[in-house]
């Protein structure tokens, strides 16, 4: 039968139960509900109440303490707290006596720090079956009195209320930071489709990424052209790892390299106890490596690299965490994707841009409607169009040849009936001279089936008509140096074949010392072929032999003196006494030597020549100076060209060939020395030879 206290505890019971539900009904947030739970309750029953839950990874216990006359007081108690694990982990009311506790747990425990006597306690969720949403918590009445409202039996019921509230506060929690993580990976990726460029697509990613899973570092893995390593995007990586090489790992080592070869995420909340794990980088930097959580940068089913969430700042990394992250890998790898195509086709472009316009060839690109598209410098000066753009006009208004139209030829090649089509003319210029050149067309294809664009190689032939020239002039001159000696020694053999010196020996002498020294010349002229194709074909005679300067001097000079005073010139040579040797065969350095003191004496029909030969430390210098002709400004740059000779010299009917100076220079090069000219019409020239000094260990096999 109720009794009038009864039935007042009763309807006291059922009022706190309104009150509460009525007052958490406009409450959203765990913490405040735990808050309004603890001071609700302190207040009705004048008990002081306490309410905790748990942080996700059980690190800490959030706490709040009300008295019973409503002071509210917000604490932290760690996650070492015994006696309140031994609450989370009962099913049930328990009423607890201090004076039954052992002394370690009042020692240890916050709770008992608090309660003078007793405590009656619930763990929550309550029931605990009630779900895995409300984390681990308890709700507690401090010291409750025989007549305290609330008794065992409907404690367990306001504690299945709150569970409702905190489930409904968490969830609604939860719901919120999905909302966040949503319109953070929509406005990522919405971002990364607004550029091109590697860089901008990861700064923009990492640091929204980084806030929203409060990881302390997020990083960027991108296999290597050769698909064997991951490569770690340095600017990612942090102050410690800025002076280190960049950080890789082999597909298939560590947690990276895993993640790269499985194609799967890997989340690790214990690195170190992780056998994936590589402690290579945390040696080389001091860095320390907690928790990770790797997810694959897929195209297709195509690893191109990963995405590395470093030590998450406030609890475990969790499979949610993982779906972001992957949510985030899909429009990420694309983005990079297209950054890494679109920087191949910038190089690519550059590359052939670059080649476009350094090439000395004409390049030509046309649409098929004839408009040019392109046209690079070297056509333009071939053309003689002093800058402006041609682009868009009709090339055939451009470009003026004869004896054919280059109308004709456009329409030859967009037919594509030849698989090389080619077409020599000359083109006009601005001035109205003409140049003859080789066009070379080609048609270029997009892959649409069909012709987008033509390109046109023009060839300038100038320079293939002069060498050309020259090589004509080379041999009509061999032919006449030729012809001269020759005649000269079938007319005085003929002449001794027919008796005309058969009674006077001095008269056949001299017949017999004409033919020999136009045999001399003959042979002089065979040994400078030989020497030539030698040069041509890249044989380099006497490289490792020793020369010695001045054995070669004391057999060229004296000759070459005897022909300066013959012609009335003054020879002068000042040659060092001990000039070191050089490396090179006696003979072709005889030959440079000979060919170009013997050229001033040819060149000066009055004045002097001047020999000069000096040690100029680790090199040999001489200097050919003489007052002859002199060599006009315009012919110097060609002076060493095979074949050339210059007018002046043509002009004066001096013989010769045109490969001397072009057999000295190349010489001088295949042993490492170098020859230069200065000149001035009219007054004479000064030809300067450089010999590099043998080497020690050419002097020492020789001495061995």
């Amino acid at each position: 039968m109720l009794t009038q206290q009864n039935l007042n505890d009763r309807t006291g019971e059922l009022v706190l139960l309104e009150r509460l539900i009525d007052v958490l009904n406009a409450v959203f947030d765990a913490h405040g509900v735990c808050a309004a739970t603890a001071q609700l309750i302190a207040t009705h029953t004048g008990t002081s109440t306490i309410v905790s839950i748990s942080d996700p990874v059980g690190k800490h216990n959030d706490v709040w303490i009300c008295d019973g006359e409503g002071r509210m007081k917000q604490d932290r108690w760690g996650a070492n707290e015994v006696f309140l694990e031994q609450i989370y982990q009962s099913e049930s009311v328990g009423f607890y006596e201090k004076d039954q506790a052992p002394t370690r747990e009042l020692l240890r425990s916050e709770l008992w720090q608090i309660a003078q006597e007793s405590i009656m306690v619930v763990p929550l969720p309550f029931p605990v079956n009630a779900g895995q949403i409300t984390l681990p918590g308890m709700l507690c009445l401090v010291d409750p009195g025989i007549d305290c409202q609330v008794q065992p039996d409907n404690l367990s019921l306001l504690a299945s209320q709150l569970t409702v509230f905190l489930d409904r506060a968490l969830l609604r929690q939860r719901s919120a930071q999905q909302e966040v993580e949503f319109g953070i990976i929509s406005d990522i990726s919405h971002s990364l489709t607004s550029t091109l460029n590697l860089e901008e697509i990861i700064s923009q990613v990492t640091d929204a990424v980084r806030r929203v899973l409060g990881a302390e570092s997020l990083t960027i893995g991108l296999t290597d052209p050769s698909g064997t390593e991951i490569v770690f995007v340095e600017a990612l990586m942090g102050p410690a790892f800025r002076h280190m090489p960049p950080v890789s790992f082999k597909i298939g080592q560590g947690i990276a390299g895993w993640v790269a070869l499985h194609g799967e995420p890997a989340i690790v909340n214990n690195a170190y106890e992780d056998l994936r794990f590589s402690t290579k980088v945390d040696r080389d930097t001091g860095f320390l490596t907690n928790s990770v959580l790797c997810v694959p940068l897929k195209i297709e089913q195509r690893v191109i690299g990963v995405m590395e969430a470093i030590n998450k700042a406030n609890g475990n990394f969790d499979e949610n965490d993982s779906r972001v992250l992957q949510a985030i890998s899909g429009p990420l790898a694309v983005a990079i994707e297209n950054a890494l195509l679109h920087a191949q086709a910038l190089a690519e472009k550059r590359r052939v841009e670059t080649i476009f316009s350094s090439m000395s060839e004409g390049l030509l690109t046309c649409h098929r409607d004839g408009s040019i598209s392109t046209a690079n410098g070297a056509l333009l000066a071939l053309l003689g169009i002093d800058g402006g753009d041609i682009g868009d006009q009709k090339a055939s208004e451009i470009i003026q040849t004869h004896p054919t139209g280059f109308a004709e030829f456009f329409e030859q090649v967009l037919e594509g009936e030849q698989d090389f089509p080619q077409f020599a003319c000359d083109v006009r210029q601005g001035n109205n001279d003409s140049v003859p050149v080789l066009i070379s067309g080609a048609t270029i294809d997009q892959g649409k089936g069909e012709v987008d664009e033509l390109i046109f190689v023009f060839s300038d032939l100038r320079q293939v008509r002069e060498v050309e020239r020259m090589r004509d002039d080379f041999f009509h001159n061999i032919v006449h140096e030729l012809r001269t000696p020759l005649a000269t020694i079938l007319m005085y053999a003929r002449l001794l074949r027919e008796g005309k010196a058969i009674n006077d020996p001095p008269k056949a002498n001299r017949f017999l010392g004409v033919i020999e020294r136009e045999s001399d010349r003959l042979q002089k002229m065979v040994r400078q072929m030989l020497q030539l194709a030698k040069l041509e074909a890249g044989i380099i005679e006497g490289k490792d032999e020793l020369a010695s300067l001045n054995s070669v001097f004391e057999q060229v000079l004296p000759p070459l003196a005897d022909r300066a005073s013959q012609k009335g010139i003054a020879f002068e040579y000042n040659i060092q006494p001990d000039l070191p040797p050089v490396s090179g065969s006696v003979e072709n350095i005889y030959m440079i030597i000979k060919n170009l003191i013997e050229n001033a004496v040819i060149f000066t029909p009055s004045g002097s020549v001047t020999v000069d030969a000096q040690l100029d430390q680790d090199v040999v210098k001489i200097n050919v100076t003489d007052e002859g002709i002199g060599i006009p400004k315009e012919a110097i740059p060609n002076l060493f060209r095979r074949f050339y000779r210059a007018q002046t010299a043509v002009e004066r009917g001096i013989a010769g060939t045109g490969l001397g100076l072009y057999m000295v220079k190349e010489g001088l090069e295949s042993y490492g020395g170098s020859i230069e000219v200065e000149s001035q019409e009219g007054k004479g020239t000064k030809f300067t030879v450089l010999l590099p000094i043998a080497s020690t260990q050419l002097l020492q096999e020789h001495t061995d």
